[in-house]
């Protein structure tokens, strides 16, 4: 029987403070018109950011799962999977994948493992190798540009042309991916503006949209992107509007986030909720680019 809602299986830790993860997955998606089954990776206090963090491992819970799962034949029309608590989660996601997905299934991989060129905390080296092997497995993923060099071997540079973008992404595809996307480029001759890249190997072509750049960084803004661009290719769009639909969502957050001051807010986290309803909204005013 056909699902009432489409359904997405959500592969993240869950933080209890702190805007990311599982804490804007569920809402987006539900949001956006889906159910939404967590498969929870850890649990944390607060993410990453935070001094002190504490972070249980559900290494051991996930098969426990993912059985259970199994055992009552639930299907998913996408599988969108972020942090992973240890390297070997990623083998038992891309068994995840392998059992539970069908050639319409939308497969989604955020590799979150970095930023601003080093590794997160939690973490150990071999995870780089492991989100390459299950980036593989996907349809479409979505690194920032951090992780993107560490998953192909290279230096993250303070910026990068549009020809480079180009090799890069290709590159990530030749991983196996269907799609690539870099969510945040620092492209050389787009001073000022906060870019997106992708590229589909299926049609060889490259897209581009950008947005003006807001003096700030908050957490969880990837995770927010990925959650959007997984809902809209859900929802039939194509990768160049999914991908300019997430970027402008994640403006309109760090926008609506950005006009209060610091003391006003607590903490460094946007504020999601005050945004939501724009996800609602139909399509228009797209603003990707072909490139050339």
């Amino acid at each position: 029987m056909r699902n009432p809602l489409p359904r997405v299986a959500a592969i993240h830790d869950i933080c209890g403070y702190g805007r990311c993860s599982l804490t804007v997955v569920i809402p987006i998606l539900s949001t956006m018109g889906f159910e939404v089954c967590p498969l929870p990776t850890a649990v944390l206090s607060t993410h990453t950011l935070f001094p002190n963090f504490t972070i249980l491992d559900l290494t051991n819970e996930l098969p426990k799962i993912i059985n259970h799962w199994k055992e009552l034949n639930i299907s998913f029309d996408a599988i969108y999977s972020g942090f992973l608590g240890s390297a070997r989660q990623a083998g038992m996601v891309r068994d995840f994948l392998r059992d539970f997905s069908h050639p319409e299934t939308v497969v989604v991989v955020d590799p979150v493992m970095a930023d601003h060129g080093k590794l997160y905390p939690t973490m150990p080296p071999e995870m780089v190798g492991e989100m390459k092997r299950l980036s593989a497995a996907a349809k479409v993923i979505t690194p920032n540009l951090t992780e993107a060099a560490f998953m192909l071997g290279r230096e993250t540079p303070a910026s990068i042309t549009e020809a480079e973008t180009k090799d890069w992404l290709k590159a990530l595809t030749d991983l196996g991916p269907e799609m690539a996307v870099i969510t945040s480029a620092p492209v050389v001759t787009r001073p000022g503006k906060s870019t997106v890249v992708a590229y589909d190997r299926v049609d060889k072509r490259f897209w581009l949209t950008e947005r003006i750049h807001v003096p700030t960084s908050y957490h969880g803004t990837g995770d927010i992107f990925a959650s959007v661009l997984t809902g809209s290719l859900l929802q039939g769009d194509s990768l160049p509007v999914a991908m300019d639909r997430s970027a402008q969502f994640v403006a309109t957050v760090i926008r609506t986030t950005f006009g209060y001051r610091e003391e006003e807010l607590g903490h460094h986290e946007v504020l999601l909720e005050r945004a939501m309803g724009t996800l609602t909204a139909p399509v228009k005013n797209t603003a990707y680019e072909l490139m050339s």
